[in-house]
């Protein structure tokens, strides 16, 4: 297999979260039409939102990467043949998410616009049912999905106390 093939193959996978899609283009659109630009200087604007592109775009590539070098067969995200705890997933069950969200807030961010106070935790709103609907689903489908969530943050940092806690 080719550099670009295996490239093409990995990336191929890669999901658009629909909250962090629309909260991009919300926020795009309000620029225009209502602007609400960010405080502070234009360069550091520049330097956070290019870190924080930088830096969810990386964890993506990471998340999936990690997933790809663990499938025997051809990589297909939306069926996953193990449970990977490895990589970004030691860190945090939904690497590609909390990747979209950078990506979201750093797009947002080096445009200069602050209506990404509003579109980021709408987004993320959005996102958190099916979230929790594709952990169930994991549930069923691994059985040491339950003790990988009891150790590792479902996002960033914060433990699932017991299950019925969501």
């Amino acid at each position: 297999m080719g550099t670009w093939t295996a490239i093409g193959s990995v990336f191929g996978n890669l999901p658009l979260p629909p909250g962090q899609v629309t909260g991009l283009i919300a926020d795009v659109l309000l620029k225009r039409r209502c602007p609400w630009p960010l405080p502070g200087s234009e360069a550091l604007q520049k330097i956070a939102g290019t870190g924080l592109l930088v830096i969810g775009g990386g964890l993506n590539a990471w998340a999936l990467a990690e997933r790809a070098r663990r499938s025997a067969r051809r990589f297909e995200l939306e069926r996953p043949e193990e449970l990977v705890t490895s990589g970004p997933y030691a860190l945090t069950r939904h690497p590609m998410y909390v990747g979209w969200w950078l990506i979201h807030m750093g797009g947002a961010i080096l445009s200069g616009s602050s209506w990404v106070l509003a579109t980021l935790p709408i987004g993320i709103l959005m996102e958190h049912k099916g979230v929790l609907r594709e952990e169930d689903e994991l549930s069923e489908y691994f059985g040491g999905y339950a003790e990988y969530a009891t150790r590792t943050p479902r996002y960033l940092g914060f433990r699932r106390r017991h299950p019925e806690n969501r």
